[in-house]
């Protein structure tokens, strides 16, 4: 009888320790994770060689990332998110990146804001915006309209 019931307690702390676990790997892709994935690094890698005078946080990816979210474009299934230089840095420099599913395709817009812009100024007003992998327009909206999913972006 005792044996039971500790094989039953300890399958259940078993079983309680793998939720545990896979709440901290909660199964979501993050920008700054992609280039782990070899076929998402060669799709990024064809965008960015074509560019000049990147942030290194740019090319590899590297940064404070929120989870992507599953989107499509006329049709095709992409994932998108944002990437930021540091957390605290966010506001200031942000990059939206777009993959296909397929992982051939990839596509970002770089939003560079003033450091030191008064909290009573428009980021949106005052930011620059580049692309890069050649988005056509239905794609710089999609990017756009990412970036405009955040609370702090007025």
């Amino acid at each position: 009888m005792f044996s039971r019931s500790f094989k039953a307690m300890a399958a259940a702390l078993l079983m309680g320790s793998s939720a545990m676990t896979l709440a901290g790997n909660d199964g979501q892709v993050r920008a700054n994770e992609l280039l782990n994935d070899p076929a998402y690094r060669q799709a990024w890698q064809q965008v960015v060689q074509k560019e000049e005078r990147l942030p290194e946080w740019v090319i590899n990816l590297s940064g404070s990332a929120e989870q992507m979210n599953a989107v499509t474009e006329d049709g095709d299934p992409y994932v998108v998110g944002p990437l930021c230089e540091t957390a605290k840095t966010c506001l200031n420099k942000r990059l939206i990146v777009a993959f296909s599913l397929d992982k051939k395709d990839a596509y970002a817009m770089l939003v560079e804001v003033p450091a030191g812009l008064p909290a009573d100024k428009s980021p949106t007003r005052h930011a620059d915006y580049r692309f890069l992998g050649e988005p056509d327009e239905g794609m710089q909206a999609l990017l756009k309209e990412q970036l405009k999913k955040d609370p702090n972006w007025y």
